[in-house]
């Protein structure tokens, strides 16, 4: 009898131990912390704003940015860039036709990163036009896997002028080279030897869509008919995970669906090796919906799994405000396989506000793609996220940054 009442009393301990992470994980709150940051002039700065912890680069727009701390102690950073001030030109238009990546590096994981060199370009700027990731690479994403380095970022090539009568015949260079957008991975073995260029580049992406569902002004449209997966025309912005679980490596997603207007949705793929081959699942994740039942729109999936919280996150900007009641800033997602999610009791991750060292808030119309430094229990301690202060879009000036933000967690 005295037996079975150790076993029982442990197994009420054991639950009770459980629900705890599953309360922890609903009541977590982040709150962002001051950044080494001052508002400027627009003589001073197009960006308008300064500091230590605003990493831009004269005559570039510098914009999603991830940084891992290397053996060295130092934290490296793997960043998207391209030129500003081309006649004609536009942020929104030029990161989808000449974005590349550049590598920063400091002493702190929330303040003064330097500039190094651009380590990765589209393959034309070596005489190749054709290949997978040709015209343009984006949006980097770095982890370390079995002693190894893994850059995963996105990249795109132009396929060309469309035949006359077909649904692509109307399409620009940027509208075709936007729907050829795939996933792929550097490998490498140290940032000494990612700066000399010894780095395995993948030959072919890692992920490709499967179906291209698009009523009009469509590249190799999909048959009438065909219901859209996950990675419906594109896949974009890459976030990958180790599932300790069943040993696999996850590979998060983003894919374009009409309804009839555009919308960011997100599926997850599969694979025994950080390199692939990646085999997507049919579902839509953090697939939370709208009144009507159709999905919000989401994108900028970062994902991770937590030791302490036994449980996976995820951050996703927020277009609708449907996530958050706060359109276009972070929300906050758990679940406990990676596949199925939920919304956390507190789903705001981030208002679009930066807090500066002398006390001061300021609002920005853009923070976005983030990505985060984890304590080694999988808890969030620094957010790198692309920002501006007005409406980048239309522009050519360059007026866009990368932010640090330390951050301070709170398990209520």
């Amino acid at each position: 009898m005295k037996g079975i009442l150790t076993c029982f009393k442990g197994g009420i301990l054991l639950i009770c131990f459980i629900n705890s992470f599953l309360c922890w994980t609903q009541n977590i709150k982040i709150a962002p912390g001051r950044i080494d940051a001052r508002v400027v002039g627009l003589k001073e700065c197009p960006n308008e704003i300064m500091g230590a912890s605003i990493f831009q680069i004269p005559n570039y727009f510098v914009w999603g940015a991830s940084v891992i701390k290397g053996d060295d102690g130092k934290y490296h950073m793997l960043f998207s860039l391209w030129e500003s001030g081309a006649e004609g030109g536009s942020f929104v238009k030029d990161w989808v036709l000449q974005s590349k990546i550049g590598y920063a590096v400091s002493d702190y994981p929330d303040k003064g990163f330097r500039f190094q060199k651009i380590v990765l370009k589209g393959t034309r700027y070596h005489g190749d036009n054709v290949s997978w990731d040709a015209q343009m690479v984006h949006n980097p994403h770095i982890k370390k896997f079995n002693g190894k380095y893994y850059l995963y970022y996105i990249g795109s090539k132009d396929p060309g002028e469309q035949p006359q009568g077909s649904t692509g015949e109307n399409l620009d260079k940027r509208g075709r080279v936007q729907q050829s957008l795939c996933i792929g991975v550097l490998e490498f073995d140290s940032f000494e030897n990612l700066l000399l260029g010894n780095f395995i580049r993948s030959k072919q992406p890692l992920l490709t869509p499967r179906t291209r569902v698009k009523a009009n002004n469509i590249v190799n449209g999909s048959p009438f008919g065909t219901v859209a997966k996950p990675d419906n025309i594109i896949v974009v912005n890459p976030s990958v995970v180790y599932n300790p679980k069943i040993q696999k490596y996850m590979l998060y997603f983003k894919g374009n669906v009409y309804e009839p207007h555009w919308k960011g949705v997100h599926g997850v793929a599969i694979a025994d090796t950080p390199k692939g081959p990646f085999k997507p699942l049919e579902n839509f994740v953090f697939d939370v919906r709208m009144p009507d039942g159709t999905l919000a729109s989401t994108e900028d999936p970062f994902v991770w799994y937590s030791p302490k919280l036994q449980q996976y996150m995820a951050i996703v900007k927020d277009f609708t405000g449907r996530l958050t009641g706060h359109k276009k800033t972070l929300a906050l997602l758990s679940s406990t396989d990676g596949i199925v999610w939920d919304l956390t009791a507190k789903p705001l991750f981030m208002e679009r506000k930066l807090h500066l060292m002398d006390g001061s808030v300021i609002e920005v119309d853009r923070l976005e793609r983030p990505q985060l430094l984890l304590s080694e229990d999988g808890m969030p301690q620094y957010l790198y996220a692309a920002s501006a202060l007005g409406n980048v879009n239309v522009k050519n000036d360059g007026s866009s940054f990368n932010v640090q933000i330390p951050l301070e967690v709170e398990l209520e």
